[in-house]
């Protein structure tokens, strides 16, 4: 809830800049429309003003001495009663803006009175108009003082209220997100990791059987070894994905699918993953990515998958792929390329208007890839490589979060 324009000028914070203001005004009424006459004029105006402006910060002090002063001024028969009078009214307004209770009334019965006094030779035959002179300079600021209060603390209480629906709007939906999340974790952990552990059992039984048979030939058994292996970590990152999709503030070795320091290792293990399957890798994979945090780790490690297992599916037998990634002005730059030998895949705009529609082994192809490097402000380009021949995929992200210094 926006607060009104209007509503800092009645702020108990810039109450001696109200008064100041106020008064203000009134000397320009002093000097330009009463010009009051003689040295004792003037002097009681100056009381009335400096005790108006000290109704900034003692407005029920000011207001009693001011009632007194009025007094005086009549007795005295100053000119300037009539100015000391709106001097007055001016620090109840004040006064009744700022607080409520005992301290209110007795003011206001204090400034009341003090008319009252002045007009003691007009009762009781003018009891009507000294009970109407009262009523408008001390009622009359009161009732609009008590108004401006009521308003800014209701205003105030409002502001609140709705501050408190939005945090419980932002606490359901966080708690509906954590359920939600709960449930996801739930069924990948019942569904996808209970297959995934029994082809890993498989493999390994598979693994056992072949080794007892002399007549094997060697490379099943490492094929056998590969899948078993690649099986296991797919089991490994799936329970760390389900711990952190139940606990995702929480942080640590377990919950962490790339350790910090850890990328170029990884980085490796998907180049010597890819080689196993048949492509030939050429990798460049800059040292200075183990600073990376572990966001930007994984997106760089999912692009070097998806693009490795997508040169490694279209580009056929004896494909050629170069891995490159690096640091460089505040970001990271990932370049995987393949020179097309044996390549299958038509050149076909996907539907995503960038390109093929090209399916890793997530699932998501390019469109994914595209999804991750824009969530964290990056870039991501696919198309046919140099002079039509092979296919180019390159990317680029800040390599530090928009509120983290780089570490260097």
């Amino acid at each position: 809830m926006n607060r009104s324009w209007i509503e800092p000028a009645f702020d108990r914070r810039f109450a001696v800049i109200r008064v100041f203001a106020l008064a203000g005004l009134l000397i320009g009424d002093f000097l330009l429309l009463q010009h009051p006459s003689g040295a004792q004029d003037w002097g009681l105006a100056a009381a009335g003003l400096v005790l108006c402006l000290a109704a900034g910060k003692w407005a029920f002090g000011a207001l009693l001495a001011q009632s007194v002063l009025l007094v005086v001024a009549h007795a005295v028969g100053a000119s300037s009663v009539s100015s000391l009078k709106v001097l007055a009214a001016v620090t109840l307004f004040e006064l009744a803006v700022r607080q409520p209770g005992r301290r209110l009334a007795a003011g206001t019965t204090a400034l009341a009175l003090a008319v009252a006094v002045n007009r003691l030779e007009d009762l009781p035959g003018e009891l009507l108009p000294v009970l109407y002179k009262m009523g408008i300079v001390a009622g009359l600021p009161l009732l609009l003082g008590a108004y401006v209060r009521v308003t800014r603390d209701a205003a105030v209480h409002a502001r609140h209220h709705a501050e408190q629906q939005e945090l419980r709007a932002e606490q359901q939906l966080l708690a509906a997100r954590a359920a939600e999340r709960t449930t996801i974790a739930r069924e990948l952990h019942d569904l996808v990791a209970h297959h995934v552990s029994s082809m890993v059992l498989r493999v390994g039984v598979a693994r056992h059987v072949v080794a007892a048979t002399s007549t094997t030939d060697p490379r099943i058994t490492e094929v056998l070894d590969d899948l078993h292996s690649s099986a296991g970590t797919a089991l490994t990152d799936l329970r760390r994905l389900v711990a952190v999709l139940r606990a995702p503030d929480r942080t640590g070795p377990d919950t962490s699918l790339v350790s910090p320091g850890a990328l170029p290792a990884a980085l490796e293990s998907v180049v010597a993953h890819s080689r196993q399957s048949g492509l030939d890798v050429t990798a460049s994979v800059d040292p200075g990515v183990a600073r990376l945090d572990a966001v930007r780790g994984l997106a760089v490690l999912r692009l070097a998958q998806e693009g490795l297992a997508n040169a490694a599916k279209h580009g056929g037998p004896g494909a050629h792929a170069e891995l490159a990634v690096r640091v460089a002005d505040d970001a990271v730059h990932v370049t995987i390329h393949d020179d097309g030998a044996g390549r299958t895949r038509p050149p076909a705009p996907g539907p995503s208007g960038h390109g093929p529609s090209v399916q890793g082994p997530s699932g998501h192809g390019l469109i994914g890839m595209r999804e991750r490097v824009g969530l964290l402000g990056g870039r991501l380009d696919a198309g046919p490589g140099p002079a039509g021949r092979g296919w180019r995929l390159t990317a680029e992200l800040p390599a530090f979060a928009p509120d983290m210094e780089p570490q260097l």
